[in-house]
C-alpha cells in the first residue's frame, strides 16, 4: 500500500509538472506549428535564479521555449536539437564545446537562425575563437595578449543603478524607446569587435560603454544584450521590451 500511495504521488507530482510546463518547456515538432517564435534557451556553466527566471520566460506571450542546458560542454547543440529552433538565447556560461557541436551550432546560423546572447553568455566557450567572432565580443577570464596589448582580466560588479542611452533610436529593437535605468550587474573590461552596430551604451564607469550590439554572421542575424544579471533587471520593462524585440530581429520579424 505505501509503495502504491509513494508510486501514486509521485504520479501526481510530474503530470502537475508537465501541465504546468509544457506549453512553453516542451519539445518542439515540425508538426505542431506555431505562430510562436520558437527559442533555445541554454543554461549552464552559471548560477540563476530559476524559479523567477523561468516565470519571467513564462511571461513572454512572443515566443515558446524550451531549455537546453549545458552540462559539461555544448549538449544541446545537435542538428536534430535545432531543427525546429528559430532563436537560441544564451544565458549559459558553459565551456568546453565539442567539435561536433560547434559545427552543429554554426549549421543553425548558416541556414538563418537567429541568435541573442545575454549577460553571462559573454564569457562562454572561452577557448572558441568563432564564438567571440559570432557576438563580436571577448570578456577575458584571465589575462590575456592582443596585437601586441595586454589585457587584464575582465571585471564585474553587482547591484549598480546603471543609466542607459539609446545609441540608435532608428533601429527596430530600439525604436521608440527613451534613456532609462535599471539596477544590474555590470562587466568592464571587455573588448568589443569594430563590426557591430550599437544600440546601447551607458557611462557607468563599471561597465564598458557598449551595452547592446547587433551584427550579420552570414544569413544569421546576431544581438548580444548584456542586461539580465537577475530578476531585479527581468522585471524591468525595458529590459524585457528589448529582450522580447531582440527575438524578434534576430527571427527575422523586425525590419
Amino acid at each position: 500500500m505505501k509503495k502504491r500511495i509513494a508510486a501514486i504521488m509521485v504520479c501526481t507530482v510530474m503530470n502537475f509538472y508537465l501541465a504546468n510546463n509544457s506549453a512553453n518547456r516542451a519539445a518542439f515538432g515540425a508538426e505542431s506549428p506555431t505562430d510562436k517564435i520558437r527559442v533555445l534557451l541554454t543554461t549552464g556553466g552559471h548560477g540563476f535564479q530559476e524559479k523567477e527566471f523561468f516565470a519571467f520566460w513564462n511571461s513572454l506571450s512572443e515566443v515558446t521555449w524550451r531549455e537546453g542546458k549545458c552540462i559539461k560542454s555544448g549538449e544541446p547543440f545537435t542538428p536534430e536539437n535545432l531543427k525546429n529552433i528559430d532563436v537560441i538565447v544564451a544565458y549559459d556560461m558553459a565551456q568546453g564545446i565539442t567539435a561536433d557541436q560547434q559545427a552543429a551550432f554554426k549549421a543553425f546560423l548558416a541556414r538563418g537562425g537567429g541568435l541573442v546572447a545575454t549577460h553571462h553568455s559573454i564569457a562562454s566557450w572561452q577557448d572558441w575563437p568563432d564564438y567571440e567572432r559570432i557576438i563580436g565580443v571577448k570578456y577575458f577570464l584571465k589575462p590575456a595578449e592582443r596585437d601586441g596589448k595586454k589585457y587584464s582580466k575582465s571585471g564585474y560588479k553587482h547591484d549598480v543603478n546603471m543609466k542607459v542611452h539609446i545609441a540608435d533610436s532608428k533601429h527596430p529593437i530600439t525604436r521608440g524607446l527613451s534613456d532609462f535605468e535599471i539596477r544590474d550587474e555590470t562587466y568592464v573590461g571587455y573588448l568589443v569587435h569594430p563590426d557591430v552596430h550599437v544600440l546601447l551604451t551607458t557611462d557607468e564607469p563599471t561597465n564598458e560603454k557598449t551595452l547592446m550590439w547587433t551584427r550579420q554572421e552570414g544569413k544569421a542575424r546576431v544581438v548580444f544584450y548584456q542586461l539580465g544579471h537577475d530578476n531585479k533587471a527581468w522585471t524591468n520593462s525595458n529590459y524585457k521590451t528589448l529582450l522580447v524585440r531582440a527575438i524578434q530581429w534576430a527571427a527575422g520579424q523586425l525590419n
